[in-house]
């Protein structure tokens, strides 16, 4: 099917000469945020679903932890992309690392930076770390399904080619780049929209069953299943993504980061599997 025509921007104002836009990208990560962050104080005011009856952080201090995260995500994405995937031409044009606004976060690159964030808010509050990443790995999926929706409208990160009926004709130079087939014809898989259902709609649905559970009073246990299921969930869906250009090579097609043989682990893979391992060891700890 041909890709609709979605422009990337919802409007845009000039004022002064100078043209101001609000695009589907940045509106994902302001839905997804903003989202994330009334959900956060809802569940702070049910001290009854967190251990000895008290949530661990207050409504006034869930402001501050906006601002920090809003910054570890935006800043851990956008330097994640360059140093995992892009380095050469990054380095090459820095000054291309501050046009965030043409797309290009890295999740895991974004995740670490909510880690840090996390971290820097846990110790100038004295608040649980474990308690607090509860409530950031139980909210995420929100903004992870808002963010894969708007890579798709931005037609970036697409799959390999597919002879599947639910193939997408992506526009660009680049996505018509098929081997032994005509450009303009080239279908390849929606893999931003299967990341949008398993990161996003399913992994959000898993974790609400766990926290319906009474999840929350066992602290890590949200946050390891996060970690699983969004490292299960990527690794299976980079079986049917694209890999970055850089790492794509005549003797290396399928842009595997490790290869042996005829199998490899591409950049997303690679990624993931420490997630598994920690979110795996998090649950179990929690489960003592």
């Amino acid at each position: 099917m041909q890709f609709p025509d979605i422009s990337n921007e919802i409007f845009s104002v000039t004022l002064f000469g100078i043209t101001l836009a609000l695009r589907w990208y940045a509106l994902a990560y302001i839905a997804g945020i903003l989202g994330g962050w009334f959900a956060a104080r809802a569940l702070m005011r049910r001290p009854a679903l967190w251990p000895g009856d008290r949530a661990p952080v207050g409504a006034a201090q869930l402001d501050d932890l906006l601002t920090a995260l809003i910054l570890g995500i935006v800043l851990g994405g956008r330097l994640g992309y360059v140093l995992f995937y892009q380095p050469g031409y990054y380095l090459s044009h820095p000054l291309e690392i501050l046009k965030v606004w043409e797309g290009g976060m890295s999740f895991h690159g974004g995740f670490l930076g909510v880690v840090v964030a996390g971290l820097w808010f846990c110790r100038r509050h004295q608040v649980p770390v474990l308690q607090l990443a509860d409530v950031m790995a139980l909210v995420a999926p929100l903004g992870l399904f808002f963010g894969r929706l708007a890579n798709f409208v931005n037609a970036e990160l697409w799959g390999r080619p597919t002879s599947l009926p639910w193939g997408v004709i992506f526009p660009g130079e680049a996505a018509q780049d098929c081997p032994g087939i005509e450009p303009g014809l080239c279908a390849r898989h929606p893999s931003q929209l299967y990341e949008a259902g398993l990161e996003g709609l399913l992994l959000g649905l898993i974790l609400l069953l766990l926290f319906r559970r009474g999840a929350l009073k066992h602290p890590g246990r949200i946050t390891g299943g996060f970690l699983v299921g969004y490292g299960i969930a990527r690794f299976v869906v980079e079986f049917a993504r694209q890999a970055d250009a850089q790492f794509i090579t005549p003797e290396n097609p399928l842009g595997h980061v490790l290869h042996w043989g005829g199998a490899g682990l591409s950049m997303g893979q690679l990624l993931s599997l420490p997630m598994i391992v920690v979110g795996a060891a998090l649950i179990a700890r929690s489960r003592r």
